[in-house]
């Protein structure tokens, strides 16, 4: 485990230069909520999709699972599907097990666990890391834990922002006039904070970069779903599959 990882694991983030996450879901309101996981239903979607395609898994894992949006739905459509979400903060981690036990979803757990240490004591039919790698600068450390957890014949699938997303979000500080037009509570400072690997180059990736750390070639989603006609950030932040 690296330094970073270690400051992380006790402050809640996944690298100590990027946003407190135990902090920030401990206080966050409705709207910070919403803003931070504003694509959750575009995955939540396409997971059915891909799961009608290949298979519903025996087993689930959620890694950066936040307030559980997506664990919680794959729990519930699939009831014979073991679902597990793992997040570096123990504030959201408490909440969502209030929530379980409240609704009595009995097919779901949380646990704690941070990129790029990730080291759960068991493998997952489907792991599944959505809109947390843009937090990690250890990219390959991370990428190697996570397809390291994936039973063989399961899949990994994951987004990640690439270097199309990087210039958009440094457009972003360079130019912010455009964004507050749009938004106008618009915090810069937060945005930049929160997004400092990204805007530095130091947490993008690419296909090339996912099948040097694990050794094999993601596939986009778009070959077993279909692309959703709601546009979103999809050049800038990639939704891909890879088979183990």
């Amino acid at each position: 485990m690296t330094d970073n990882t270690s400051t992380a694991e006790s402050t809640g983030t996944t690298h100590e230069e990027t946003i407190d996450w135990d902090s920030f879901w401990n206080t966050a309101d409705e709207d910070d909520r919403n803003g931070a996981t504003p694509s959750t239903h575009h995955a939540i979607d396409l997971l059915h999709e891909f799961f009608a395609e290949k298979g519903v898994p025996a087993s689930f894992a959620d890694v950066g699972c936040g307030p559980g949006e997506v664990t919680f739905e794959v729990a519930t459509a699939y009831p014979e599907t073991t679902a597990v979400g793992f997040d570096a903060a123990e504030s959201v981690l408490t909440e969502n097990q209030t929530r379980a036990r409240e609704q009595a979803v009995e097919n779901v757990d949380f646990e704690h666990g941070v990129l790029p240490a990730f080291e759960p004591d068991r493998q997952f039919e489907t792991v599944f890391c959505f809109g947390t790698m843009a937090y990690v600068e250890e990219s390959q450390q991370a990428l190697k834990q996570l397809y390291n957890a994936v039973e063989p014949g399961g899949y990994l699938i994951m987004s990640y922002i690439n270097r199309n997303g990087q210039r958009h979000y440094q457009h972003v500080v360079d130019e912010p006039e455009e964004r507050i037009e749009r938004d106008p509570g618009f915090d810069l400072e937060r945005f930049q904070e929160r997004f400092k690997l990204v805007i530095e180059g130091r947490s993008t990736l690419s296909y090339r970069a996912i099948q040097d750390a694990v050794g094999t070639w993601p596939r986009s989603f778009w070959e077993v779903t279909e692309k959703p006609e709601e546009p979103w950030a999809w050049n800038h932040v990639p939704l891909v599959w890879i088979p183990k």
